[in-house]
């Protein structure tokens, strides 16, 4: 993306304007060996220039680029989608529906939708476990009873002094860098309650046997040791930081987060938590590349992947989607 001088939003906006430019690096991702059809697999396919589309000698069947992507039976052009996904990958605090329709000249509707499809690509699936040292932590995200309304509260039948209600709690898990393996890497697991089943399975499914865990002084932590793991707790009530054990990575993530739940996205449905959760993991462990950078290896991961208004809301789709 360097080469072509796409260092900004900016230059996105300019080079993805043309539509044969943006639908010709979209096609240089998906198909790298030379445009293939979706429907045999016959490299015998023809530009039709008119249209924007390609055309199989073999099946004569027509397609797109958008076949068989997120963007797949949308009108949105590729000049919106882009840099729409541009700045989700890159706005270090997210970027609101509302915002994203004024500067795409959308409706909010159309762009909240765009940015659950694109959060759908940047989902990563994590299949190595962690090993070395990691730091595991828990928090609560969600509204407090005190800021809700008060006749909606009394509708509810809740009371003030309830802290807790429509707090969803998060599980994250922090896989310590070392000098020579770049940056620190985070996963999250939305989890039902902290009890010790409840984060020992998580653990288990996620740390290598044998790798240092860092816990808080949580009870549901203390069987670490004999899982396997070198445990080692550190107690905020009495200090932070004791030499190598502490959580602090994890609650610099934590953080970051927050503020873009509750500074950006201000209302997120427990629903739709993970995708926001997503969102942010992909941005802290990208977060040593390049924004061009980043952005490309987030279009690589377009194809695919499906993601239909019903399946999201389970309502009817929009017209503009």
């Amino acid at each position: 993306m360097s080469k072509n001088g796409l260092d900004t939003l900016l230059d996105a906006v300019k080079y993805f304007s043309d539509k044969e430019v943006a639908i010709g690096f979209m096609a240089s991702l998906r198909w790298p060996d030379g445009v293939a059809c979706p429907n045999c697999d016959s490299k015998e396919v023809t530009f039709l220039k008119t249209r924007l589309i390609w055309k199989c000698r073999g099946c004569q069947k027509q397609f797109s680029v958008k076949v068989g992507s997120l963007f797949e039976d949308s009108p949105i052009g590729l000049d919106k989608w882009l840099p729409a996904l541009w700045m989700l990958v890159n706005c270090k605090n997210g970027i609101s529906s509302y915002e994203l329709a004024r500067d795409l000249g959308v409706t909010q509707k159309t762009a909240w939708f765009m940015l659950h499809r694109l959060r759908l690509a940047i989902h990563a699936k994590s299949f190595n476990k962690m090993g070395g040292t990691v730091e595991v932590d828990e928090t609560f995200i969600g509204g407090k009873a005190r800021n809700m309304h008060a006749g909606k509260r009394k509708r509810l039948g809740i009371s003030q002094s309830r802290s807790m209600i429509g707090k969803v709690a998060v599980m994250g898990l922090l896989e310590r860098h070392t000098k020579d393996d770049g940056s620190s890497q985070v996963r999250f697991k939305v989890i039902a309650n902290r009890k010790k089943h409840q984060l020992e399975q998580v653990v288990t499914e996620n740390v290598a046997i044998g790798a240092n865990i860092y816990t808080d002084a949580l009870k549901s932590y203390d069987r670490m040791g004999e899982r396997g793991y070198v445990h080692g707790v550190i107690d905020h009530a009495e200090e932070y930081v004791d030499g190598a054990v502490h959580t602090n990575g994890l609650e610099n993530f934590w953080s970051l987060l927050k503020r873009a739940l509750k500074g950006t996205y201000v209302s997120v449905e427990p629903f739709h938590l993970f995708r926001y959760l997503d969102e942010q993991v992909y941005r802290f462990n990208n977060r040593k590349l390049t924004d061009a950078k980043r952005f490309v290896d987030a279009a690589a991961s377009l194809f695919g992947k499906r993601l239909t208004y019903t399946a999201l809301t389970g309502k009817d789709v929009p017209e503009t989607c």
